[in-house]
């Protein structure tokens, strides 16, 4: 089945695919038909979501996957969350946005730096699709004073896991599909599919 994913971002589709290689979807992203990334107008993760979904079905012609995903942080009150990828005013620039991220938190001990990473995928069958299906996941862990690792993309860098006592950007990939906020909404998308 060929599916087109509502992103260009070449690390998130490189993790969907491992993620999803074992269902005999073709996954391309929408860059490669030509499709331009949708405005984001919603003010949940669902929202935005179904937005990205719907804009990349409508474009292509194809069944469509969307993930809407960020960090949210307790001590900013949530933020950067639905404004993850450009929270320091640039869209993708993850150096700087971790920059305004350790800046922001500078001054407050481990204990208050707690966050979780979460992810909404969409799966709709066309641009019309009245019944799409939605997953979603959380991965807690808290803010580093400092980056860590080289693996991953994003925050990877300052997201420490206290289960597995280490950055998301040191994670063995398959550890961190496995245990992601990405992952865990994609494990419940399959069950969905696969109850279908």
């Amino acid at each position: 089945m060929k599916l087109v994913l509502a992103s260009g971002n070449a690390g998130k589709l490189a993790e969907l695919r491992d993620l999803l290689g074992d269902l005999n979807l073709d996954l391309q992203a929408q860059s490669e038909f030509g499709v331009e990334d949708a405005e984001e107008t919603g003010l949940s993760f669902v929202e935005n979501a179904i937005i990205k979904a719907r804009h990349a079905a409508g474009r292509t012609g194809l069944p469509a996957l969307a993930d809407d995903s960020g960090l949210c942080v307790n001590a900013l009150g949530g933020a950067p969350g639905l404004h993850s990828a450009r929270y320091a005013g640039r869209h993708g620039d993850g150096a700087a946005n971790i920059a305004r991220l350790l800046d922001e938190l500078r001054d407050l001990p481990d204990a208050a730096r707690t966050a979780h990473f979460h992810c909404t995928v969409v799966l709709m069958t066309s641009a019309d699709d009245p019944a799409p299906l939605i997953a979603e996941g959380r991965w807690h862990g808290r803010i580093l004073t400092a980056p860590r690792g080289e693996r991953g993309f994003g925050y990877d860098p300052v997201f420490f896991d206290p289960v597995h006592a280490a950055s998301a950007a040191e994670l063995d990939p398959a550890l961190k599909n496995r245990i992601s906020h990405r992952g865990q909404a994609l494990a419940t998308l399959r069950r969905m599919l696969e109850a279908r």
